[in-house]
């Protein structure tokens, strides 16, 4: 669904999975360096929105996902792979528990597909889950100063007519809090007021093309963009947030616990700086190459306002750390972000027996 604010002066669309959004409002690095320096807002308005009512669905979803959420207090946020059997990752849950509901947000086009897979595992349990994409809306808060904008959001939602918008999570406006980004659960029809009233008060819209820069800079992988359908967490970086190391069975867990306590996950996830005399960014999914053989794969670009071109990208794990590389035909060093040796965690002692 093609998000309203679209229609504001100097927007352009961005690309596939994010066409409904803004890549950018007519300058994009401008809208970078408020990331860093002030507060910008960011239209996230296709991203699909789940939510899970009733008395068990903390005790379900903690047997659900890695997260460990049985007892997890209102207004907790926090991150959720779904994973399969096999422990490869087939959903990325971005999480708020209200105190009444688990509402969560995921990639576009994924509220349907997680919406049937959560009903189909049900069964007799007290919970009931409903994807509410066409009725709620991401809009997120980062730069330094967001938390004044947090409260202009606020105030704009209640003048709107949410009168029970509260920073807590009230059941009109949810707020998410992650590390550098607030994101807000707004009623559809409050995005376009609360948008208003932020750039009045000098909160710079901001479209993906930078906060995508941003986010390849922090090193945060995205699902489906920077992963395939063999990815496993260990590789992506997402154990500790997104894994809870510490909990009981779930779909996957083997994997999770053996690359943990024996290390040797396959792949590893990198920051690729690429050669800015390039006018082009790598094509998503085009060979990552050593000495002309292939070793991994692109996954998301941008153009940093202040790195340049860069890029995540998914390497065999065997691959020295200071390996330059050539990408869909672009020269590019990497920085490590998930090291070799990740995992390798067990104290395993081997006893000779007696002669």
């Amino acid at each position: 669904m093609t998000s309203p604010l679209l229609s504001r002066p100097g927007a352009v669309p961005a690309e596939a999975p994010d066409a409904d959004v803004a890549a950018h409002y007519g300058e994009p690095a401008q809208e970078g360096r408020a990331l860093e320096r002030g507060a910008g807002w960011i239209d996230r308005g296709n991203r699909g929105v789940v939510r899970v009512t009733g008395p068990d669905r903390l005790s379900w979803l903690h047997s659900l996902t890695s997260q460990y959420l049985t007892g997890t207090a209102p207004g907790t946020s926090t991150e959720a792979l779904v994973l399969d059997t096999k422990g490869h990752i087939r959903f990325h849950l971005s999480i708020i528990e209200d105190g009444t509901a688990v509402w969560a947000h995921t990639e576009p086009g994924a509220a349907e597909e997680l919406a049937a897979f959560l009903d189909s595992m049900r069964f007799m349990l007290r919970v009931e889950v409903a994807d509410l994409s066409t009725e709620r809306r991401v809009l997120t808060l980062a730069g330094p100063d967001r938390a004044a904008a947090l409260a202009t959001a606020l105030e704009a939602a209640k003048a709107a007519g949410n009168a029970s918008a509260e920073p807590d999570g009230g059941a009109d406006v949810l707020v998410r809090e992650a590390d550098d980004e607030t994101d807000l659960l707004l009623p559809a029809d409050c995005v376009v007021p609360v948008a208003e009233a932020l750039t009045a008060a000098g909160v710079r819209p901001v479209g993906l093309w930078a906060y995508e820069a941003h986010r390849i800079a922090v090193h945060r992988p995205r699902l489906g963009l920077d992963t395939d359908h063999r990815a496993i967490p260990h590789e992506m970086g997402w154990v500790g947030s997104a894994v809870h190391l510490e909990k009981g069975c779930y779909p996957g867990q083997e994997t999770v616990a053996r690359v943990h306590n024996l290390g040797r996950p396959p792949r590893r996830l990198i920051l690729l700086h690429l050669d800015g005399t390039a006018e082009r960014l790598p094509e998503r999914d085009a060979a990552i190459e050593l000495d002309g053989r292939k070793v991994g794969t692109v996954g998301s670009s941008a153009r940093h306002h202040e790195l340049g071109p860069i890029a995540l990208g998914l390497v065999k794990r065997n691959v020295p750390v200071d390996a330059e590389f050539t990408v869909d035909g672009i020269a590019a060093a990497q920085e490590v972000i998930v090291p070799p040796d990740t995992g390798a965690n067990a104290d395993i002692t081997l006893r000779r027996r007696p002669a």
